[in-house]
């Protein structure tokens, strides 16, 4: 059996064809992930700015301030150096425990370093944290990985791992 002198050529074009396709796809769909997340950079800042407020009351020495900024459910979930703990109250209580007075809360700063969107209301912001106190007391650092969700317009920290 004779190839015709065109066989080549029509499975170049079907290669030609195909990846002209993927290309095609590829560009739509980045197209189409672009336009599902365009607030991200607007969200990731209006989160960036709640940060810098909860900094600025946890170094007002106001803790309950400072919380206002997780969500105030049983469901909470936060993650220390103590292993998983639930609850808003729970969280709290456990600031108070461990920051009782203004000296030992000492000047917090927060920086962060990655903000990814997860879905349409879900945000992860990863960081570090340095509590900057006096020499008796010497300065603490770590890391976070907090979870934000947009609940009744509102941005709320749901989940925080912190060491």
């Amino acid at each position: 059996m004779k190839t015709s002198y065109l066989e080549p050529m029509k499975k170049n074009n079907i290669k030609k064809i195909w990846k002209f396709k993927l290309v095609l796809i590829l560009f739509t769909s980045n197209i189409l992930l672009y336009s599902c997340n365009e607030d991200q950079p607007n969200d990731c800042h209006q989160i960036d700015e709640l940060m810098m407020k909860q900094q600025h009351s946890w170094n007002n020495g106001n803790i309950e301030e400072f919380m206002s900024f997780y969500w105030n459910n049983d469901s909470l979930m936060f993650i220390g150096k103590n292993g998983i703990q639930y609850g808003w109250q729970t969280t709290l209580d456990n600031y108070q425990k461990r920051y009782p007075n203004k000296q030992e809360m000492g000047e917090l700063n927060f920086t962060n370093l990655h903000c990814i969107a997860i879905g349409n209301q879900y945000y992860q912001i990863t960081g570090n944290w340095k509590l900057i106190r006096t020499d008796s007391l010497g300065n603490l650092t770590g890391f976070y990985s907090l979870l934000w969700k947009k609940m009744d317009d509102r941005w709320v920290i749901v989940y925080d791992h912190t060491n």
